[in-house]
């Protein structure tokens, strides 16, 4: 069986989620896909489950009521992931804006000792295409804010392209994981370094989305904003097992 598995949230992704589907199963190394569909309205799910016809036993739908919140999502995928013994589990977009191709680069930073890997976009200058420039300051910034409130060295902090080997998330208490948007992915990253995993970013180019609708909103950013704050003050009066390997 292999020991990779891609979890891939969506909500309203019929535009790209037959391509990126496709595009995760031509790479080189053999990949199994999990979607955690939210109840999009346009038929997501329904081309999945199309498309397992032709993936039997290598593409897998989770299906859920309504919109839940991306962290909610992932850490729904994470314990599926848990229970079927997966070595490597990943986090991507449906919508392109990361790489397939560079799911085989973050997982060779956790085979080469990596406990986490990032895709990150600002490891090496600023690799973003197709963002405005105004985004693509925000998001920087909210990095160098994310570094300076809670001391971790990451310089892509609301990334959400990762590698994680199976440890981590069975060390990590997933009730105790208080966000679902892109505080979600800070806290992740804040939380791993906390018990003493080894975190890596890896260079990529991070095209923005073709097509379809972008899920980012001003209550996901204030959540993230206002989020970093308590998680570094509750990290103050909390106690993490340390990693021993």
């Amino acid at each position: 069986m292999p020991d990779s598995l891609v979890i891939i949230p969506t909500y309203n992704e019929k535009e790209n989620i037959e391509k990126i589907i496709r595009k995760v199963f031509s790479l080189a190394h053999t990949f199994h896909v999990l979607i955690i569909d939210d109840g999009s309205p346009d038929g997501t799910a329904d081309i999945v489950k199309h498309l397992q016809n032709e993936y039997n036993g290598h593409l897998f739908i989770e299906e859920r009521k309504g919109k839940q919140g991306l962290g909610t999502a992932y850490i729904h995928g994470f314990k599926w992931a848990l229970a079927h013994q997966y070595e490597y589990i990943f986090e991507m977009d449906a919508d392109f804006s990361h790489n397939p191709e560079d799911l085989i680069r973050l997982r060779q930073a956790c085979e080469n000792g990596a406990d986490l890997a990032i895709g990150s976009r600002y490891i090496k200058g600023v690799n973003v295409v197709n963002w405005p420039m105004g985004r693509v300051l925000m998001s920087y910034f909210a990095s160098v804010y994310v570094r300076f409130i809670t001391g971790i060295d990451i310089q892509d902090a609301t990334a959400g392209f990762k590698c994680y080997k199976k440890r981590v998330l069975e060390t990590i208490h997933f009730d105790k994981i208080k966000f679902v948007g892109y505080a979600f992915q800070i806290e992740m990253k804040f939380t791993a370094i906390k018990h003493g995993f080894k975190v890596v970013e890896i260079p990529i180019i991070f095209t923005d989305r073709t097509e379809g609708t972008s899920k980012m909103s001003t209550r996901i950013f204030k959540e993230a904003f206002l989020g970093v704050i308590q998680l570094k003050v509750g990290s103050w009066f909390r106690k993490y097992e340390t990693n021993k390997n």
